[in-house]
């Protein structure tokens, strides 16, 4: 079996520099392309991945990395495990990814603690497992071609089986899947693929005995197949703990492991191995710092067999070039490292020995801190502001509204493109966006709706758009990272300490306000989730960061109430999003991530209804830390995942709209539909609690999708109210 080679990467981004995968996808979407000129855009950008990658020297080349949607999905479909519904659709894959015609997607939720969303396997004792290695054996032939050798990566039998809608279900199916696995290993074999990467992220959170037991005698199993590849199990995210040594044992040859996040302890248990270690970071942007990768590269090395320097986890999560930023501060940019910096710093790594050396550049650290994120004496008990802003409201028994962003239209982003690029003067710009407001706050009394939102046609982004008007923050050009299928955000750089030098969504809100008579909300990002979406400085505590986003935000709250926005919603939902991946962690976590909330939202006073929004994170398993929130109505994503929320949420304290509207996909649900997730809703929670709401913000969807999916929200909802009015 050959050596593993000296330098490599666990994955690269995949939209495209320019994010050419987003509008190829589009125009397939929209039955502008076809399946093959979609087919021929991805062709383009990995062999354009590759040729860059070899050209910074990268040794190791992944393939299989690449995915029209989603990497779970795409082995779903490897393994065969398409539920019955979608194999007659015209698309099933992406049946499965968006919805079709009378079929609702699949549930999508967050890729362990990132932003980035995966499809939810659906593993059942009817799933019928049968290869189809089509796509990584396809990816080496292509690469072949181009004069390229690669290993081919997959998600590994057991994270898939964990990612599943029900892991303990799907584990039971294990040797099934394991068969599937051992057919693809022959046929890489068969190929002349030396190497395979399975991707076993979902090892580094606890794990029970039966799940430790799984990765046993998936290994042992995979391992003693007769004629394979060498086998490189990639773990990332954190440190193995207890599954360190379990999967030690088994035949494999390679291990990777997180030496950004989970540290250097226990590595003597791979003694033998080909370790690949990952110093250089897959989550951020900062350069790397060489003494301290030369420590973790000098620890593993007194362990290993072989060490291969690498990144810490796929660099799906980074921009592609900080060149393509110009426009940055010269003495910011020359601290940061996008994906084609960090492969030049493998590289680097991989051919010297820098000195080791203590102190300087190695001080900076995340730390979980201890920092004081107390506010005084905070709001008043909710059954106060209950009565208060019941008074005020007046609103009717299941109020409707949306969560915040309407359609962003090709003229809006027009717009702002030419406001950027000076061919739109700044006065025109602000009439195309009042004339935006008016026509959705037009839209939303036409449609009946009773808590109307402005649609936020002004800003490109829900943490962008505040990480623009505040201190401390800068944001990119072409600093793109893909979210999920054809969804893109620029995360911005969070560098220096962060303060509000004015108001930033005022002006928007008291202008949609004087348009109606009807109570208009005020929308605010919450600092939880401005820091989560953003690439954070790493010499402060994250909580501290947390905090000092948090003021900016009550500043911001204070100054809408004060301008008589009745209601004021700061959206949260990356607040399960950054919830550590091991227990031990979690309850800390929580504590200072709801105080930091509620430190943001304290200087509201009774009659200002406070709302908060989550969405695709299982937020079920946090509910009590939601409710701890304090916020007087929750909005929570609810249709795309079956309504599970429901489960939970018998004891909530407060106003709740779990989604009646899955926004993601481009599917119209009718009146039926909606009445019947309300009619669940409401066997679990008081009437007189209950709100009636999309899944999540709009701005993802057309006007004609939305009108029409608006309005039989509306008429459900005014159904059962009057039915419980009788």
């Amino acid at each position: 079996m050959p050596a593993f080679p000296q330098s490599t990467v666990l994955g690269y981004p995949r939209i495209g520099p320019r994010r050419e995968l987003k509008r190829a996808l589009e125009s397939y979407w929209d039955g502008r392309a076809t399946r093959d000129e979609l087919e021929a855009a991805g062709a383009a950008i990995r062999a354009s991945t590759w040729r860059r990658l070899a050209e910074l020297g990268l040794e190791g080349l992944p393939s299989n990395t690449f995915s029209l949607y989603d990497q779970v999905l795409d082995t779903a479909v490897l393994l065969g495990a398409v539920p019955e519904r979608y194999r007659e659709a015209a698309d099933p894959y992406f049946a499965m990814a968006r919805g079709a015609d009378g079929l609702a997607p699949l549930r999508m939720t967050k890729w362990f603690d990132t932003n980035y969303h995966y499809i939810v396997p659906e593993i059942g004792p009817e799933t019928a497992f049968k290869l189809d290695a089509a796509k990584p054996l396809g990816e080496v032939r292509e690469a072949r071609a181009l004069g390229y050798e690669t290993r081919p990566v997959v998600v590994g039998p057991v994270t898939f089986l964990l990612l599943s809608a029900d892991p303990e279900a799907a584990l039971a199916r294990l040797d099934d899947v394991l068969a599937c696995y051992e057919e693809l290993l022959g046929a890489l074999a068969a190929e002349g693929v030396a190497w395979v990467q399975l991707d076993e992220p979902a090892l580094v959170a606890d794990r029970t005995p039966a799940e430790l037991a799984a990765v046993r005698t998936a290994y042992e199993r995979l391992g003693n197949v007769a004629a394979r590849p060498g086998l490189f199990v990639a773990s990332y995210f954190g440190h193995l703990g207890e599954a360190l040594p379990v999967l030690a044992a088994t035949p494999v040859e390679a291990v990777g492991v997180d030496l950004v996040r989970g540290g250097a302890d226990g590595l003597a248990a791979l003694a033998g191995k080909t370790v690949v270690a990952g110093v250089v970071s897959g989550r951020d942007v900062w350069r790397t710092s060489p003494s301290r990768a030369a420590r973790a590269l000098a620890a593993v090395r007194e362990h290993a067999d072989q060490v291969t320097v690498s990144t810490s986890c796929s660099l799906l999560h980074v921009p592609y070039d900080v060149t393509a930023e110009p426009g940055l501060d010269p003495a910011l940019r020359g601290r940061l490292a996008f994906a084609e910096q960090k492969v030049s710093e493998v590289v680097a790594l991989s051919r010297t020995a820098p000195p080791v050396q203590d102190g300087g550049e190695d001080a900076r650290a995340h730390r979980a801190g201890a920092a004081d994120v107390s506010v005084g004496a905070g709001r008043s008990a909710y059954e106060v502001r209950a009565r208060a802003q019941a008074e005020r409201l007046k609103l009717p028994l299941l109020p409707v509204t949306t969560i915040g962003s309407f359609p962003q239209t090709g003229e809006l982003r027009a717009a702002r493109a030419g406001v950027a690029a000076g061919t739109l003067d700044a006065e025109e710009y602000e009439s195309r966006v009042r004339a935006e407001v008016e026509r959705v706050i037009r839209l939303q009394e036409r449609l009946g709706l009773d808590v109307l939102v402005h649609g936020e046609p002004e800003r490109n982004d829900m943490v962008q758009y505040f990480a623009e008007h505040l201190e401390g923050f800068a944001v990119t050009a072409n600093g793109w990272v893909q979210s999920y299928g054809s969804r893109c955000t620029r995360p911005p750089i969070l560098h220096g300490d962060v303060s509000r030098p004015e108001p930033i969504t005022v002006r928007w809100a008291a202008y949609a306000g004087s348009l109606t008579d009807r109570p208009v909300k005020g929308m605010l990002t919450g600092p939880v989730t401005i820091v989560a979406w953003s690439f954070v400085r790493d010499d402060l505590p994250l909580r501290d960061v947390v905090r000092q986003v948090a003021d900016a935000v009550r500043e911001e709250v204070r100054d809408l109430e004060a301008a008589g926005v009745p209601i004021i919603q700061v959206d949260e939902p990356a607040l399960r999003e950054l919830l550590p991946l091991r227990r031990s962690a979690q309850a800390g976590y929580l504590e200072w991530a709801v105080a930091a909330y509620r430190r943001a939202t304290s200087g509201a006073g009774d009659r200002t209804q406070i709302h908060t929004h989550l969405c695709y994170s299982n937020a079920d398993q946090i509910l009590a830390a939601i409710d701890g929130l304090d916020a007087d109505v929750t909005t929570i994503e609810s249709a795309r995942s079956g309504a599970r929320i429901l489960d939970a949420v018998g004891s909530f304290g407060r106003g709740l709209g779990p989604g009646v509207y899955d926004i993601h996909s481009p599917r119209v649900p009718d009146a039926a539909e909606v009445e019947g997730l309300l009619r669940r809703t409401l066997a679990v929670l008081p009437a007189g609690r209950v709100w009636v709401n999309p899944d999540c913000g709009l701005k993802t969807r057309t006007y004609e999708e939305v009108e029409a999916s608006l309005a039989n929200v509306v008429a459900a909802a005014a159904g059962l109210r009057a039915e419980l009015s009788r």
